[in-house]
């Protein structure tokens, strides 16, 4: 199987998430906290421990695509080698850094006609895309050619369903996704608003539970109504933005409910991190639906 995937650290992963499947290849990002650049992802300069730390200091962060030219470099050190390249990227509802690789890869087919270069939109975000990578890693591991790789993730990257849910509200509202009278009222009330990714990659507010107790069991009863362990596999993601209790309230809820369930946990890392600050909780699963 001659070909390398591809994702960037949009995809959030972890050791315990990829310890089992080939390796892929990650392109970082760029992140301004605070006013001050920083690389995040292989050879960055900024991990997920210190991200969340300086969040917890007051520090604000944003992101921004990833270039053309970035792409290019990273692709055609594959291709130089004669391997064909397979992107996995963030869901365009997000991000324009999709339209960056593609455009990369216009350039890139003329200068290898003879190599196989695709980028595959998932409408995955954070640990939906890296539980995503994966499987697909996965499926290449067990012998599956490049076309098949394709065809088998644009088949199934709408079963990988993301509730996310949201322990405050100060990174909503600087990033404008929320008002400062709503994040008034939801840190008041103790709102945790659960969040989904919906078929066209787009994130929306679903739910509103008071407490972090009730919004774990929203996201298990959601899990409850779709998980298809036998269609695919008992695979699930726990993301969180640092925070180790939350992320044990889950999977003690999980295995609770399903202990047939291999959790592997990740970090949600800066890029929706950015936007949602410490405490984020996310459950990725295998479902009969989004």
């Amino acid at each position: 199987m001659n070909y390398k995937i591809f994702t960037d650290a949009s995809a959030d992963v972890s050791e315990e998430l990829m310890h089992d499947v080939p390796e892929i290849e990650m392109i970082p990002m760029n992140v301004e906290l605070d006013g001050k650049p920083y690389l995040y992802g292989p050879g960055g300069n900024l991990d997920n421990r210190m991200f969340y730390a300086e969040q917890r200091k007051g520090k604000f962060a944003s992101t921004s695509q990833i270039n053309p030219l970035t792409y290019k470099d990273y692709f055609r050190k594959s291709l130089e080698k004669g391997e064909d390249v397979l992107y996995l990227g963030l869901t365009q509802g997000i991000s324009g850094s999709f339209m960056s690789a593609n455009l990369a890869m216009e350039d890139l087919r003329e200068e290898f006609p003879e190599r196989k270069i695709q980028a595959v939109e998932t409408y995955c975000a954070a640990v939906g895309l890296g539980m995503l990578v994966h499987e697909a890693a996965r499926m290449q591991a067990a012998g599956y050619t490049f076309e098949e790789l394709v065809q088998w993730v644009e088949k199934y990257r709408l079963n990988i369903c993301h509730w996310f849910t949201v322990d405050v509200f100060e990174h909503l509202r600087h990033g404008g996704r929320v008002s400062g009278t709503a994040a008034a009222v939801g840190s008041l009330l103790n709102i945790k608003p659960l969040l989904h990714i919906e078929n066209d990659g787009t994130l929306k507010v679903m739910e509103k539970p008071r407490g972090r107790k009730q919004a774990i069991r929203h996201q298990i009863a959601h899990m409850k109504e779709d998980w298809i362990p036998e269609e695919l596999s008992n695979l699930v993601v726990i993301g969180h933005g640092d925070d180790l209790d939350a992320l044990n309230q889950c999977t003690e809820a999980v295995l609770a409910e399903f202990p047939q369930a291999d959790i592997r946990p990740a970090y949600i890392g800066a890029l929706i991190g950015a936007h949602t600050g410490p405490g984020m909780l996310a459950l990725i699963y295998w479902g009969r639906k989004r």
